[in-house]
């Protein structure tokens, strides 16, 4: 791929990259209380009306809505778990129950009004309002939920309102996917470690602490493997010995034209690569690809080596994709629309992805969209991206844009940004 034209579609790399991944099969059982950020494996299925019998949701008095501007005799309390002669529906004329949030409401009542709504409140009887509604503060048995129901579907990211459900169940214990391997290396000679000594003319590790750090940040537990050899023969040992992992991750050494030889490494490891390079800024020489062995698939992204372009590309191409691999149903980005504050330029001829701050429903450009794909303060600077299209050559104050969040967990819209 030596020029431009050669270049890969924004929107058809993100395709064929998601065509690509595919999703785990592999399931394990787990307790609830480890399940959070996990993904559901098979539909859950209601086993236990919710709730399991009529109740009340005030404290107040059950009584039949016939009666309504009636004053009626207290029959008995009924607290929170009772049952039997306590529950038991005896009501006679001019009588109802005073019952308390939660307990169960005897049959032969239909409506409940709050204490505080009543007047000649004793110990004895109670005076009724007269525009009390029939069913008033009354919790039918499974009216939130029914036996047989689906209370969620395989490929839901279990929060604490899954739990929740699932504790209302009794189910203590959960199916989901196994979490997906993810294996992260760099490339590059001049490369050292945060705990080695550095000269000036050699740059310290961050892309892979970077890329753990941000894939931690998005659920996935991926592992730092290390540097690759700077020669081919032991770069392609170095590979073959990452194929039992779901996905591997690397940064630096795909550029096009130079010395690099991370593409030819993987393809003596048998990559089928899906593409290598996409008219974007920052990330053209991002490759992707498939290793196949013994019926396993490892998914293979290479990153250009640059922080910024890594991470940006991280946000954009990977975590779709890993959230596919891992079963996520929704593995689109979240996006949120938000009206740009300042007028900034862009490059016509080539998707931009331009980092920027989302405040109070508003976007601004970071650096008015002036900085190098080598900058890392750049992107501490910046909490979202804003991806244009390749006829975009200037974003206008009060326009309305599309952005993605960093943490893509916080947001609540939907919208998938490649229609």
């Amino acid at each position: 791929m030596s020029n431009k034209l050669n270049f890969l579609d924004f929107q058809e790399a993100v395709k064929k990259s998601l065509e690509l991944a595919k999703t785990t099969t592999l399931k394990e059982i787990i307790p609830i209380s480890k399940a959070l950020g996990r993904i559901v494996s098979t539909d859950v299925i209601c086993k236990k009306n919710l709730p399991s019998f009529n109740n009340s949701a005030m404290d107040g008095f059950a009584f039949k809505v016939e009666d309504c501007g009636k004053e009626l005799k207290i029959k008995r309390v009924i607290f929170a778990g009772d049952k039997g002669f306590a529950v038991q529906a005896d009501l006679k004329e001019g009588e109802c129950y005073k019952i308390m949030t939660g307990a169960k409401v005897p049959s032969d009542t239909n409506t409940i009004v709050p204490i505080e709504n009543c007047t000649n409140v004793s110990e004895e009887g109670v005076t009724i309002p007269f525009d009390i509604k029939e069913g008033s503060n009354l919790r039918l048995k499974g009216e939130e939920q029914k036996e047989g129901n689906v209370l969620f579907h395989k490929g839901e990211v279990i929060n604490s309102s899954h739990i929740t459900l699932l504790a209302s169940q009794g189910l203590m214990m959960i199916e989901v996917f196994k979490q997906i391997s993810i294996a992260i290396v760099s490339t590059g000679n001049e490369l050292k470690e945060p705990w080695e000594e550095a000269n000036d003319e050699e740059i310290y590790n961050c892309n892979s602490y970077a890329l753990v750090s941000l894939l931690s940040e998005a659920g996935f537990d991926a592992t730092y493997s290390g540097v690759v050899p700077d020669n081919l023969e032991e770069s392609i040992s170095f590979i073959s010995n990452l194929k039992t992992f779901d996905v591997i991750i690397t940064s630096g050494g795909i550029s096009m034209g130079d010395a690099d030889f991370m593409a030819e490494a993987f393809k003596q490891n048998g990559l089928e690569t899906a593409f290598h390079g996409v008219n974007v800024k920052p990330g053209r020489p991002i490759m992707m690809g498939t290793i196949k062995e013994n019926q396993k698939q490892t998914f293979v992204m290479c990153l250009p080596g640059n922080p910024l372009t890594a991470m940006i590309n991280t946000q954009l191409f990977a975590i779709p994709v890993l959230n596919k691999i891992q079963g996520n149903k929704g593995f689109y980005h979240d996006v949120l629309i938000a009206k740009n504050t300042q007028e900034f330029k862009t490059k016509k001829g080539r998707v931009n992805l331009v980092l920027g701050n989302l405040e109070n429903g508003g976007f601004s450009v970071t650096r008015n969209n002036k900085y190098g794909s080598g900058m890392i303060t750049a992107l501490y600077e910046s909490n979202c991206i804003l991806v244009t299209d390749e006829n975009t050559s200037n974003i206008q104050q009060e326009q309305m844009v599309k952005v993605i969040k960093f943490n893509n967990k916080l947001l609540q819209t939907q919208i998938n940004i490649f229609n």
